[in-house]
């Protein structure tokens, strides 16, 4: 089951075993199927938009993309993601796996770091302002 909200994204990321961990210290990083085809456009300042119950509400940059083979020796992506979550504009959309190539165009904007300070606003509302326009 996917993310409950932007706070809820922040916990699963920042809970014991969410990390990997290297000499450098720990880290997020996302673990997907495929290797994205178009590498190259994702490390020169490429984010991973997170669908959170179908609206778009935020995005990490990419930092750096690692192979990591699981348990049942497949070989996996390791996205590598900054720790500052941004919260974008509401955004609908369906889950999808063209997340990695959002154009400018195409991309919500944003409208703030993420903090754990602030209250989220309730789904269902930022689903109405969104359809509204207003977000």
């Amino acid at each position: 089951m996917g993310a409950q909200g932007i706070s809820d994204l922040y916990q699963r990321q920042n809970s014991d075993g969410a990390r990997t961990s290297n000499k450098a210290g720990r880290k997020v990083v996302h673990v997907t199927r495929m290797w994205p085809k178009r590498e190259n456009e994702l490390l020169a300042g490429g984010s991973l938009y997170w669908v959170i119950k179908g609206l778009i509400l935020a995005r990490q940059e990419i930092l750096g993309l690692e192979e990591i083979i699981g348990s049942d020796h497949i070989k996996r992506c390791g996205i590598v993601l900054s720790e500052k979550i941004v919260k974008t504009s509401p955004k609908p959309k369906r889950a999808f796996q063209g997340w990695r190539y959002l154009t400018y165009d195409q991309a919500p904007p944003d409208v703030g770091d993420f903090s754990t300070i602030e209250e989220e606003i309730p789904h269902s509302l930022q689903l109405e302002l969104s359809r509204l326009g207003v977000l």
